[in-house]
């Protein structure tokens, strides 16, 4: 059983067919966790989840890029997208309470930090200070409810592991498992070590089955702390670059570490299923 660890059936580039994407993903033994990326997606991501006995679940957040007001065009290695967002207020309250009525929630995401989209017309230093207070507030919602984090970082490392590594070491006494995963680590072997002090597992996507930039890192983390995810609609893995992704690709990604790591795809498969299965206690 694979699990696609993020997902985003629950954005509009599937808004005519997502029961049919889940259901393709699930009858080929692929689960996935709907990912969301602030109230409105979160929402959704929880009415989908519902409406399965089992293999989708949700995760519910406010992505940084959704706390100003920003147009974004982006053509590049991750696919190519265009949006416009709103800028939506923290609502600790809305959260909370979508988290604690619903099962289904196993995780706050995505949340944390994006210093790449950015406002053109806006104190940029105000902007990512905003992202870095709202992202205090979303660790403490889901320290208080037992949830683990799925973190977002873009261009911002510098600030996110010492903001994490405060928070961890004023929690850390609670945390019994992980408590959280750098999902698309886009960062070096230094940068992964230091996210396995914090105690926090790391994810790849798609990029990895054409881009050699992590081969390094895979080849010598510790598959125990590595998580596997899609990002659907976006990142697809080098057979389908240039189309929508979809959860049943996340198998690709799998065969990819396994072949860095020199082992078997039923290895990997089975290992990160179990990972997931650990972190967001499913």
């Amino acid at each position: 059983m694979y699990i696609d660890t993020h997902c985003h059936l629950n954005f509009k580039d599937f808004k005519e067919d997502a029961d049919e994407v889940i259901s393709r993903s699930l009858a080929d033994n692929t689960q996935m966790i709907l990912v969301g990326s602030e109230q409105k997606t979160s929402k959704r991501a929880v009415e989908y989840a519902n409406k399965y006995d089992s293999g989708v679940y949700a995760a519910i957040g406010l992505h940084p890029i959704h706390l100003e007001d920003i147009s974004v065009k982006n053509d590049s290695a991750e696919g190519k997208y265009e949006f416009e967002s709103h800028a939506e207020a923290f609502n600790y309250e809305y959260y909370y309470n979508l988290a604690h009525n619903n099962k289904k929630v196993v995780a706050i995401g995505e949340i944390g930090l994006d210093y790449y989209h950015l406002p053109e017309d806006k104190n940029i230093p105000e902007v990512k200070l905003h992202q870095q207070q709202v992202l205090k507030e979303l660790l403490l919602l889901a320290h208080n409810l037992k949830l683990p984090v799925i973190i977002h970082c873009r261009e911002a490392h510098d600030d996110l592991l010492p903001l994490l590594t405060d928070f961890y070491e004023q929690y850390k006494t609670d945390q019994k498992r992980e408590w959280g995963v750098i999902h698309c680590f886009s960062g070096d072997e230094k940068l992964a070590a230091q996210y396995q002090e914090l105690n926090l597992m790391i994810s790849f996507t798609g990029l990895i089955t054409f881009a050699k930039n992590w081969d390094e890192v895979i080849k010598n983390f510790p598959l125990e702390k590595i998580m596997i995810e899609t990002d659907s609609p976006y990142m697809a893995p080098v057979l389908f670059r240039g189309k929508r992704n979809e959860p049943i690709y996340v198998k690709y990604v799998a065969e990819k570490i396994a072949q860095l790591k020199g082992l078997t795809n039923k290895e990997v498969e089975d290992r990160t299923f179990a990972n997931a299965q650990r972190v967001f206690g499913l």
